[in-house]
């Protein structure tokens, strides 16, 4: 994706930073550290990283005024370089569109008795079914699927193929990423003498203002009350959200991480890829979930857990230095009985 072209003091003046080094120097791109040429600019901002600023060739750098960087290298510094290049892509970039879709409401299928805000835009092959409420500026992207009486908040983004069914609530300035899915059946059967019988679902989902559910993701309808995402929370690719939960505010989730029914997750929350958890436990406010964590019970440490079943993560860490002691551990004792038996 092209950059627009901007010098160096364009730059610094527009994120607060002190330029070290010439202002005029044009900057066309964004590179990571090991791969940024003359006319690209780059960052650091974890320590891992340091031993490549030596054959560092890029033109300008983000970074903490305590680095050290060669003396060609114009220096963008700021106590926070990850917050600041976060910023500089939105501005050398700043018609980053995520693919939206030119306007094609000739190819959609819209109901007459839905409602569609001002300014926005409908992809080709997007259905909008009766009773939908849409916001000013949303964009609907080709192939999304809009359920009956679905509501969806100002500048908020549907994307390719997504599919949103019916009474789904959706607040302001959300994406749903491509291919996802919000509001399908939960996972709910009642085991009788002559097998399983579904229970209907007959609650909703709701996505609260700025959350972000990325590609491929399936969140499900409660079976009464609602599934809800809370204000400002992220979720990655393949995520599973099962009937019931309840997510708090800025929390963030990994991939292919799944969610059981009626569990409570609660405001700044992360938790790592792969992690599993089980219904009807909570997680208090401020934990980390290490990837791969299975979660059978509820938790509040104000800490780390991990491993399965997870456990404070430094009480994991000691659990398998023990483990790793097993063998040498075996060999001693192998040892003590031959020499019990020369005694005996």
């Amino acid at each position: 994706m092209r950059a627009r072209a901007l010098t160096t003091g364009e730059i610094g003046d527009s994120l607060g930073c002190n330029v070290v080094g010439v202002r005029d120097l044009l900057i066309t791109g964004i590179l990571p550290i090991g791969e940024a040429e003359a006319f690209d600019l780059t960052f650091i901002a974890n320590p891992k990283y340091r031993s490549l600023l030596p054959d560092c060739r890029a033109g300008a750098i983000i970074i903490s005024p305590t680095d050290q960087t060669p003396p060609h290298i114009v220096r963008l510094e700021t106590p926070v370089p990850y917050i600041v290049f976060r910023k500089s892509l939105g501005l050398l970039y700043p018609d980053l569109d995520r693919d939206f879709p030119e306007d094609s409401i000739d190819r959609a299928s819209i109901s007459s008795k839905a409602v569609i805000g001002v300014g926005g835009s409908i992809g080709a092959f997007v259905s909008i079914e009766a009773g939908a409420r849409i916001g000013d500026r949303v964009t609907l992207c080709n192939g999304c699927y809009i359920g009956r009486n679905v509501e969806i908040g100002d500048d908020s983004i549907i994307g390719i193929n997504a599919v949103l069914r019916h009474d789904v609530k959706v607040g302001r300035r959300v994406v749903v990423g491509d291919n996802s899915v919000i509001g399908f059946d939960g996972f709910g059967y009642s085991p009788e003498a002559d097998g399983f019988h579904k229970i209907p679902q007959t609650g909703t989902v709701i996505l609260e203002d700025d959350v972000e559910i990325g590609a491929n993701c399936c969140i499900d309808r409660a079976t009464i009350g609602s599934t809800r995402i809370g204000r400002g929370t992220k979720l990655d690719n393949l995520i599973q959200i099962a009937h019931g939960v309840h997510i708090g505010k800025n929390t963030v989730m990994a991939a292919q991480t799944g969610i059981s029914g009626s569990t409570t997750i609660g405001d700044g929350v992360m938790i790592g890829g792969q992690v599993g958890m089980a219904g009807h436990i909570d997680i208090g406010d401020g934990m980390v979930i290490g990837a791969q964590a299975g979660v059978t019970k509820s938790v509040d440490i104000k800490g780390m857990v991990s491993g399965y079943p997870a456990r404070p993560h430094i009480e994991g860490m000691r659990r398998e230095a023990s483990i790793n002691k097993i063998s040498d551990l075996i060999k001693r004792v192998k040892a003590l009985e031959e020499a019990v038996k020369k005694v005996k």
